[in-house]
């Protein structure tokens, strides 16, 4: 049965109000700077809007190269490739932190049968799950 019309998924559309000209530096050894410019719609540079200098590294993990992206605060490249380092260490302690974090929650996760548990607890064949 197709779905119905209300039910498919929605168009993605370009915001024309919010375009960035993407340009991408690289030492080829630590990372990457993405000095993202902010466009109008006809292509040209909008002053309105500030520049934004992204820093992208990865880290390896028990699971592979782990992805992490931070915003320099910048007005050259130069002076983002110079905080490139002390943002990235801030980037990976937050990342480390949410990721114990999320580790905690999932350890502390247990689901209680729908409707409660019986008198006296859950007896010799009671199931845990955890989530």
């Amino acid at each position: 049965m197709a779905p119905r019309q209300d039910e498919r998924m929605p168009e993605p559309e370009m915001n024309v109000d919010d375009l960035w000209l993407e340009e991408t530096f690289t030492d080829r050894r630590v990372g990457t700077i993405r000095k993202m410019t902010p466009v109008t719609a006809a292509g040209t540079t909008d002053p309105a809007r500030k520049i934004t200098w992204v820093g992208e590294t990865q880290v390896m993990s028990t699971m592979g190269a782990l992805p992490i992206q931070f915003q320099i605060e910048a007005g050259t490249l130069g002076e983002a490739a110079r905080k490139f380092a002390p943002s990235a260490k801030t980037a990976i302690e937050r990342t480390v932190r949410e990721l114990q974090e999320l580790r905690r929650q999932q350890a502390s996760s247990i689901v209680i049968p729908q409707g409660g548990l019986p008198p006296g607890g859950m007896g010799g064949g009671g199931k845990i799950q955890l989530t």
